[in-house]
């Protein structure tokens, strides 16, 4: 299989800027390949509709940290000026310190402080030491932590196609949260997760339908594009991810019991395949993670995937090609760009039936 192959037109107006409001009015495209037609509409607060008593809905409760760090390295020679930096905190490392991307990277080297400013008070971060592919190790001082700065100082860490359009404020610290967020690691949001709202999660617990939390911390490399034209050479970067006794002992039994499984996000899943054996049982289980699910891969767990509307050529739409098969899923897409259904991060929604057998 080929990039080009998981290519698709989608013009800039499709992109959503902002959520919906409130989270759960977003539009929600059903895919199913075993109805006639395929697709359907719904609004994604009328998601108890679609779902019965005994299933399962698997979340992902990562915590995005506010990664994105503006500072300053001061100037090294007296009368020189201070140099902006911009940073992105991207992987926690042992003992405390963090991997980060920054802007100018040249502009720092080992040994340099950034200091940063904000509500009247300052903080500042050490630089370790630099990476072969120019990242920065950063280490802080004095009794405090990386996670407490990024906490006064940070901003959310919007994906690129937002950030390069509009810069971070005090509403995406909420926008780009999901109301379930416990286990702080993140750089980046599970989206499928943000459309829920406290009383749409009330509303499927009176349903009957059951919540089972997974964590995986979801990394900066999720926004990498795919840069081999043979998608079978390209490999994800490692995710740190836990499913807990409870939550596999919850997931096994639904199976036991004839219940569905509702993957809520491509990471939901991702763990989910991770953690499976080849007869579908969830084991429980934490490490990294490296799964790339593309087309032809043997699904073991999840009977359906709610997840937004991806990037053309990433990963993840590979993911949901793979999940209800590439003809339908091109053509899903297609029907979104025509019907002005938002997309990414902060867009619309789909729940998709998985195919029956392997699609390429």
């Amino acid at each position: 299989m080929h990039l080009k192959d998981f290519d698709f037109e989608l013009p800039k107006s499709s992109i959503a800027l902002r959520p919906a409001s409130p989270r759960d009015s977003a539009r929600l495209l059903c895919v199913d390949p075993a109805s006639d037609p395929p697709l359907s509409e719904l609004r994604v607060r009328n998601l108890s509709s679609l779902l019965r008593a005994g299933d399962v809905m698997v979340f992902n409760d990562t915590k995005v940290l506010a990664a994105e760090l503006r500072g300053y390295r001061p100037a090294r020679e007296t009368g020189a000026p201070n140099v902006e930096i911009s940073l992105t905190l991207i992987e926690r490392l042992p003992d405390g310190v963090w991997k980060a991307f920054a802007r100018p990277a040249r502009r720092l080297r080992p040994g340099d402080i950034v200091v940063f400013s904000r509500n009247g008070e300052r903080a500042l971060l050490t630089v370790a030491a630099k990476d072969e592919d120019g990242a920065v190790i950063l280490m802080a001082s004095c009794g405090a932590t990386v996670e407490a700065i990024m906490a006064r100082h940070g901003d959310m860490p919007l994906p690129p196609y937002i950030a390069t359009t509009r810069p971070a404020d005090d509403r995406d610290r909420t926008d780009y949260q999901t109301v379930y967020a416990k286990a702080a690691g993140a750089v980046a949001a599970p989206t499928a997760g943000l459309h829920f709202t406290p009383e749409l999660l009330e509303s499927l617990a009176a349903k009957g339908v059951r919540s089972a939390f997974v964590t995986l911390h979801v990394g900066a490399g999720t926004f990498l594009p795919v840069k081999t034209e043979n998608i079978a050479d390209h490999a994800l970067h490692a995710e740190w991810y836990e499913i807990s006794e409870n939550a596999a002992r919850l997931i096994n039994t639904c199976r036991a019991e004839g219940g569905r499984l509702i993957a809520v996000g491509t990471t939901s899943l991702r763990v989910l395949e991770t953690a499976a054996r080849e007869d579908g049982l969830i084991e429980t289980r934490r490490g990294f993670t490296k799964i790339f699910i593309k087309p032809g891969h043997h699904f073991r767990s999840a009977d359906f995937l709610m997840t937004n509307f991806h990037l053309p050529k990433s990963t993840l739409f590979m993911l949901v090609c793979a999940f209800s098969g590439s003809a339908l899923m091109k053509k899903a897409y297609a029907y979104a760009v025509a019907g002005d259904f938002r997309f990414y991060s902060y867009g619309d929604a789909s729940l998709l039936r998985r195919a029956i057998e392997p699609v390429l």
